[in-house]
C-alpha cells in the first residue's frame, strides 16, 4: 500500500508534496521521494529515503528541491520489499527526455513482463513491479505522452494509480478495475492529484472529484484534460474495499464514500448482525473507533476508551534481554484497568489477519479486570491473499484460513467472536453483491476479479507472488 501526491503550477511545489505526504503518511512508512522540476523541464532534482517523511526531509532539502512542478511517493513495500532502491518515485533518463514514475497497487504479471524484458536486454535498477511500467513506457515510439502511456499499460495486469512526470506533464491514470484511489483537486490554481482527499484538508485545497477508472488527467501548460485508456474498455470495476475498512484516513472521501460514516455503519450493522449482553463497548485505536462507537450507538451500549495507543512508537531495537509478553503490543497500546475492571467489554477491531495480536489484546483486557472480552470484528475472515497492493500474509499464515470462527474464538481466548457478514458489508457500501458488484472482496471470498487473476493462482503457473 502506498500514497502518490502531484502537483503543477505553483513555486513551492516540493513543499506543498512534502504537506502532501504528511497527509498520506498513513498510506506507507518505509520509505519517502520527492522529484521536482521547473516548467521546461530541463532539470529535474530528487530525494528520497527510508523512513517516515519527516525524518527523510529537512527543511535545507526542501530548500533545494526547487520547482513548480512535483511528484511525491510514501512507500509500504508489497512487491520488491523494503530496499532503498526501490523507494520511489522512479526515475530514468530516456530518449524523450527524464521519466518519474509513482506508483500505488500491484502488477499481478510483472515477474513475466521483467523476464521478458531482460530477454530484450533492459536492465533493473530496482527490484519493484514499477520498473516494469516504467521500461514498457521508454520502449514506446508513440509521439505523445499519453499514447506511450496506453501501449505500456495494456501490457500490464493488476492494480495500479500511477503519476507520471516528464519534461511537458504529470499524468494521473487508474486502471480499468478501479482498485486503487486517486483524486483530483485545486491548491489555489494548481491542480493536484493524490490518493485520498485528506490532503485537502491539510492543504486548505479544493477536492474537484475523483478520476474515474481507466481515466487519465493530464496536467499541462497550466491546465488540466481528460483522456481514456481504451485497452480495456469493457473491464469490470473493483474498487478495494479495504480502503474504505481499514486504509483510508477517517476524514477522506474514498470511491465517492465518506470513509468515517462507512466505518461507522459497518460497526451498526455489526451490532444488528452479533448482538451480545455487554456492559461496555471499546474500540482497537484507532482503526477500530468509527465502527465501534456505531456498534455501541446501535447496541445501545456505553462506548468507553479502554485501550490506549501510544502515538510515539516507530520501530524498536531496544528489548530486554528477558522477553518481556506481548512486549509489541503493550508498546503500542495500554489497558486503562479503571474502565475494564469486573466489566463485560466489547471489543472492536476491523480485521483479524494472523491471530497473534488479538490474542495478546484480549490477555492485556483480562490481566485488567475485564470479566467478559467478545470480541467483534467489523469487516468478514480474512482467508486469502491480497494481490493487488496490500501486502497480506500468504493464506497459510492466515488464521482464517485455517480455522472457523469457534477456533479462532479458542485461540484469541475470547469469551465470543463474530465478524461481519460478506452480505452485510456490501450493503453498508450500497454495492450488490455478485457478478456486477463494484468492489474486490477477494481478501474474504477468494473469488479474484475476472482478468486479473494473479499469475500464481493460473493453471500451470509457476510464477512466485513476490519479488524478493
Amino acid at each position: 500500500m502506498c500514497g502518490v501526491f502531484g502537483i503543477a503550477g505553483n513555486s513551492e511545489a516540493a513543499k506543498l508534496v512534502y504537506l502532501g505526504l504528511h497527509a498520506l503518511q498513513h498510506r506507507g512508512q518505509e520509505s519517502a521521494g520527492i522529484v521536482v522540476t521547473h516548467g521546461d523541464g530541463r532539470q529535474f532534482h530528487r530525494h528520497v529515503g527510508q523512513g517516515l517523511v519527516a525524518d527523510v526531509f529537512t527543511e535545507s532539502i526542501l530548500d533545494r528541491l526547487e520547482g513548480d512542478r512535483a511528484v511525491g511517493h510514501v512507500r509500504y513495500s508489497t512487491a520488491g520489499g523494503n530496499d532503498i532502491s526501490n523507494a520511489q518515485p522512479l526515475m530514468a533518463e530516456t530518449l524523450k527526455g527524464p521519466l518519474v514514475i509513482g506508483h500505488n497497487g500491484n502488477l499481478t504479471n510483472a515477474l513475466r513482463l521483467r523476464e521478458e524484458l531482460e530477454h530484450q536486454g533492459a536492465i533493473f535498477r530496482s527490484r519493484a513491479d514499477t520498473e516494469v511500467i516504467l521500461h514498457l513506457f521508454a520502449r514506446s515510439r508513440a509521439p505523445r505522452v499519453a499514447d506511450r502511456l496506453r501501449e505500456a499499460l495494456a501490457q500490464v495486469e493488476g492494480a495500479y494509480s500511477l503519476l507520471i512526470m516528464t519534461k511537458d506533464s504529470i499524468v494521473g491514470v487508474r486502471d480499468p478495475s478501479g482498485f486503487r484511489p486517486l483524486v483530483l483537486g485545486k491548491i489555489r490554481d494548481a491542480y493536484v492529484l493524490a490518493s485520498e482527499s485528506s490532503v485537502f484538508d491539510l492543504l486548505e485545497g479544493e477536492l474537484l472529484r475523483e478520476v474515474e477508472p481507466g481515466e487519465m488527467i493530464i496536467l499541462e501548460n497550466g491546465g488540466m484534460r481528460s483522456e481514456r485508456l481504451v485497452h480495456a474498455p469493457e473491464a469490470l470495476e473493483r474498487r478495494c474495499i479495504f480502503e474504505l475498512i481499514y486504509f483510508a484516513r477517517p476524514n477522506s472521501r474514498v470511491f465517492d464514500h465518506d470513509v468515517y460514516v462507512t466505518r461507522h455503519e459497518l460497526g451498526r450493522q455489526l451490532a444488528r448482525e452479533a448482538p451480545v449482553e455487554a456492559d461496555i463497548v471499546i474500540p482497537v485505536p484507532d482503526s477500530g473507533v468509527s465502527a465501534a462507537l456505531g456498534y455501541a450507538e446501535e447496541a445501545g451500549l456505553p462506548f468507553r476508551h479502554g485501550l490506549l495507543r501510544s502515538h510515539y512508537v516507530g520501530r524498536t531495537f531496544i528489548e530486554p534481554a528477558q522477553a518481556i509478553r506481548h512486549f509489541g503490543v503493550r508498546l503500542k497500546l495500554a489497558a486503562v484497568r479503571s474502565i475494564l475492571a469486573d466489566k463485560r467489554v466489547v471489543v472492536v477491531d476491523d480485521s483479524i489477519v494472523r491471530g497473534t495480536t488479538s490474542r495478546k489484546i484480549v490477555s492485556m483486557l483480562r490481566a485488567a479486570g475485564a470479566k467478559e472480552v467478545h470480541l467483534r470484528i467489523s469487516s468478514p475472515p480474512t482467508r486469502s491473499p491480497c494481490y493487488y497492493g496490500i501486502d497480506t500474509p500468504t493464506k497459510e499464515e492466515l488464521i482464517a484460513a485455517q480455522q472457523d470462527v469457534e477456533g479462532i474464538r479458542k485461540y484469541v481466548a475470547a469469551d465470543s467472536l463474530a465478524y461481519l457478514s460478506v452480505e452485510g458489508l456490501h450493503a453498508q457500501v450500497g454495492d450488490e453483491r455478485g457478478p456486477r458488484q463494484k468492489f474486490c472482496n477477494a481478501c474474504f471470498t477468494g473469488e479474484y476479479p475476472a482478468g486479473n487473476i494473479p499469475e500464481e493462482l493460473r493453471p500451470n503457473s509457476h510464477v512466485g507472488s513476490r519479488f524478493d
